[in-house]
């Protein structure tokens, strides 16, 4: 199971990243700020986007799964795009671009959004937070960091006279996950976890390193917080977490933050969606914020709005299927096999699960939970049924 997932994970990698980065001499890639300490650590060093990154660790990816599942684990995104808005037009700014309400976040509140082009295709998915200090926290793919920065730039330029200002925020980044993540991170804090809930986001010292941000996020489907962490000490504030006494506390590596996510019903840009994928099809309608839908002035507004009043030609669902495990890019059958409805994206054996899970895209008549479809696998059709997702309940902290 551990080796199809690293394959699997490997594939959809290369998909979603700039394959010209793959191949690449060792060299030629950028090294985030933890690089000797994933070394030290006994990691595998992969490529992507550009990154030498983790793909697991000795325990293997299986493992490293589940320990998130059951306690707490590390992961460094540090290759993410980090970038700082300021100005007094930057909610107006950022909502060209994207279809969430930005101008209605209050103080460190934070929404998932997509930048879509004009055709409603989304160009990236991320995550835009209001901090209090009167900035716009914004996170996005690694894989997309450049086209993104260059076009939010090209954005500034078109718009002459707006006070609007772009910076990158060179920090590491780590994510930490998993139902026993505020017993091992809470010792360390100033300010008490229960007052974060889940897409807020907060300035904070952590085990006494000023300067960081916390956002309650993550992409495990788990309880979890990103920190932003002045470079230098990074590899402090891993340890000091490594080393709690109140929970196993381990690194985790890109094959299982694959894995967890699939679990969870996330999507993976540029397998899962695309340019040429609209946030309707991909079953994100909820990121269209109804003050947008009314407005309609955000890029791809015509299509999108169009498919939430009627519906569109084809939509994301989850399977659970039989047999050899899916992978991206098989042909979806209709029940009898006489049809070709869709396409898989995404897919791999659930450790958590033991079965064998996928998403992908069918004809919008073929989406009901409960359908039975066929996947072709290794040129055999297996019995498959659309699934609802996620297909492991969320712990998201979400105070009542």
């Amino acid at each position: 199971m551990a080796h199809f997932i690293k394959c699997n994970l490997l594939q959809q990698l290369r998909r979603a990243a700039d394959l010209r980065y793959f191949g690449s001499k060792s060299d030629s890639l950028k090294r985030t700020c933890l690089y000797d300490f994933h070394i030290s650590e006994g990691a595998k060093m992969v490529p992507f986007a550009g990154w030498e990154m983790p793909v697991q660790y000795k325990s293997g990816i299986s493992e490293e799964h589940l320990h998130v599942r059951k306690s707490v684990g590390i992961f460094d995104v540090s290759h993410m795009l980090q970038t700082r808005v300021d100005g007094a037009h930057r909610k107006r700014f950022m909502e060209s671009m994207v279809v969430g309400d930005i101008e209605g976040l209050k103080e460190n509140q934070g929404t998932l959004t997509v930048f879509t082009n004009e055709n409603g295709g989304i160009l990236d998915d991320l995550i835009v937070s209001n901090a209090s200090s009167g900035y716009l926290y914004v996170v996005s793919n690694a894989g997309c960091a450049d086209k993104d920065f260059a076009h939010m730039k090209k954005l500034i330029f078109q718009k002459s006279g707006a006070d609007i200002r772009l910076s990158v925020i060179d920090t590491a980044l780590v994510a930490v996950q998993g139902p026993q993540m505020t017993t091992v991170l809470q010792p360390g804090l100033d300010f008490d976890l229960r007052d974060l809930p889940f897409m807020t986001t907060t300035e904070a010292t952590v085990f006494g390193v000023k300067g960081c941000r916390v956002t309650r996020c993550g992409y495990t489907g788990e309880d979890g917080v990103e920190i932003s962490i002045p470079t230098s000490n990074a590899v402090n504030i891993v340890s000091a977490l490594l080393s709690s006494t109140k929970a196993s506390v381990k690194m985790i590596g890109l094959g299982a933050r694959d894995s967890l996510r699939l679990e969870a019903g996330l999507c993976l840009y540029g397998s899962d969606i695309d340019e040429i994928t609209t946030p309707v099809e991909a079953g994100l309608t909820w990121l269209v914020g109804k003050t947008r839908r009314t407005k309609a002035d955000f890029p791809g507004a015509k299509v999108i709005l169009e498919q939430i009043k009627s519906k569109p030609k084809k939509r994301r669902v989850g399977f659970i299927s039989s047999g050899a495990p899916v992978r991206g890019h098989s042909k979806i059958y209709t029940d009898d096999g006489s049809k070709v409805i869709g396409e898989t994206t995404s897919g791999c054996p659930s450790p958590s699960l033991k079965v064998n899970i996928s998403m992908g895209y069918v004809e919008t008549d073929f989406s009901k939970n409960g359908t039975k479809v066929k996947i072709e696998v290794r040129q055999k059709l297996l019995d498959a049924e659309v699934a609802k997702m996620p297909f492991v309940p969320s712990n998201y902290y979400i105070p009542k």
